[in-house]
This record gives structure tokens, sequence and C-alpha cells, in this order.
């Protein structure tokens, strides 16, 4: 498993990453190990509220990495990104871009909560 990082200014502003609590939750009951370095914000994003969904995926292109270093804890892996919340889908849909370049070999997405417009149809 490998949760959505924050920046390191926002990680130090909440003092706690949503994602990673949620990640090291699963990982004692499942048993699957968490990579909680494997994929790192480098970039500082504005918060998304407010954006519309094609200022969401501008918002953050560019802003993940998978370093070199932790390649080969996500090469040929079946990796589960876990982040809070899923509204637009354009975080989710970055990482696992990101890490497929990295040598994933498929990713799967588990959230805790899905933002549902009440003028749209629920999944």
């Amino acid at each position: 498993m490998i949760p959505v990082p924050l920046h390191w200014r926002r990680l130090w502003s909440r003092r706690f990453n949503q994602a990673a609590a949620l990640a090291r939750t699963i990982s004692q009951v499942s048993g699957v190990p968490v990579a909680y370095h494997a994929l790192r914000r480098v970039r500082a994003t504005r918060q998304q509220v407010g954006l519309t969904q094609a200022e969401r995926a501008v918002n953050v292109q560019g802003a993940f990495r998978v370093t070199a270093d932790r390649r080969h804890e996500i090469h040929g892996q079946r990796v589960v990104l876990v982040d809070d919340v899923l509204t637009s889908g354009a975080t989710l849909d970055t990482c696992a871009r990101i890490l497929l370049r990295a040598g994933a070999a498929n990713v799967d997405a588990l959230v805790f909560a899905r933002v549902v417009q009440a003028h749209r149809s629920a999944i």
C-alpha cells in the first residue's frame, strides 16, 4: 500500500497525513505492508477545494515523483494507492500514472470517502 503523500509544508501544518493514517490501520488489519516513502510530493499544490475538474488536474500535474532509490519497492508490484477523499480523481489519476511509469504492475485505489455532487447520479 502507498498513501497519497502530503507536501512537507502541509504535513508540518496538519501534523499528520490522513491517507497514511488510513494505510497504517489497514496494514495492521490486513498484514499488507505500507511503503510510506515510495511516492513523494515534490511540489506544493494549492488546495483543490473550489477548483474545477480541469483545474484540479493541472494543479497536481508534476507534483508527485518516485525517486530512483524507491523504484525497487514498486517495480512489478500490485500497488494499492490509499487516500482519504476522492472528489474528481485528479490526484489519484496523477499518482497512479507516476507509479505505473515507475514499474508498478497494477495500481488500485482505496479511499475512505467519495464526494458526490447533488446534481449528479451516485456511483
